[in-house]
């Protein structure tokens, strides 16, 4: 089986290393993309689609397929990691720790004793036990809606400067996993469990692949955004910019949820119990 994967990677290369050799060489000003294609993105992009980032306009208007696939790829990843290295069978724990919150005293509990976890007056801990850092959690809960409302701006603001759906979506994504590793794992899931998470990523490729449906539906080609000028009342220059606004959102959406799905099972191999 190993035998077989590896033979047909090296086909694969190789067939890719030959298609590769009709390639123009590197910096050619003279092939076809430095002839035709950049000089008419440069001098055509705001009067198509009235955004000044000309990054963002041909990842998300002129190349709007590409990314679209980028992002299911990414989605792909979060699945297979799912599926990968997802433990879904309960396993009973050997020993479990416990604090109390009023005097700091750690319960060790073996298997078959009894657990609080009901008990108000106690929180579990790792096992692998870091010890409780008021500063450390009091300047997370601080800094974390900050970061997330900056996220939002990078997402929205990428049509006029740098950012877009990839780069808001990882800060998403780092701000939750934040909070996970200035608490614990059990804490982030608590608040954005693996069900949130899948859910997300799905709304994510499902709001840029159903957004370029909606472009047929119109009558229009599939991401040509200036089929929802009749939906959003305006021009069809604003619309193809409103238009990738709304496929850069849901960019974000998908990175982020993807990004907190590897966490939480490279974090814990997979049981969602204890972690980083």
């Amino acid at each position: 089986m190993k035998l077989g994967g590896l033979i047909l990677v090296v086909i694969l290369g190789g067939v890719l290393i030959y298609g590769s050799l009709e390639f123009p060489p590197w910096g050619d000003p003279a092939s076809s993309a430095s002839c035709h294609v950049s000089p008419y993105y440069i001098e055509k992009c705001v009067e198509d689609t009235s955004v000044p980032n000309l990054v963002t306009a041909v990842l998300a208007d002129y190349r709007g397929y590409d990314t679209m696939f980028e992002t299911i790829v990414i989605f792909t990843a979060g699945i297979g990691c799912i599926f990968l290295l997802r433990i879904f069978r309960k396993e009973e724990i050997e020993t479990r720790l416990y604090r109390h919150i009023a005097t700091g005293i750690t319960l060790r509990i073996e298997r078959g004793g009894k657990f609080p976890e009901t008990s108000a007056a106690f929180e579990r801990i790792d096992s692998v036990w870091v010890p409780h850092d008021l500063i450390v959690k009091t300047t997370c809960r601080l800094i974390v809606p900050f970061i997330q409302i900056f996220a939002l701006y990078v997402i929205a603001h990428g049509h006029h400067s740098p950012g877009g759906g990839f780069q808001g979506g990882v800060i998403l994504g780092a701000a939750m996993i934040l909070y996970a590793v200035a608490f614990n794992l059990r804490s982030a899931i608590q608040r954005m469990g693996e069900r949130v998470t899948v859910m997300l990523s799905t709304l994510g490729v499902f709001i840029y692949a159903g957004t370029g449906g909606l472009c047929v539906l119109l009558g229009f080609n599939y991401l040509d955004y200036s089929a929802l000028a009749s939906v959003l009342g305006v021009d069809p220059v604003t619309a193809r910019s409103h238009g990738i606004l709304i496929v850069e959102l849901g960019v974000g959406i998908a990175v982020m949820a993807v990004m907190v799905t590897l966490y939480y099972n490279l974090a814990s191999a997979g049981k969602h119990d204890e972690g980083l």
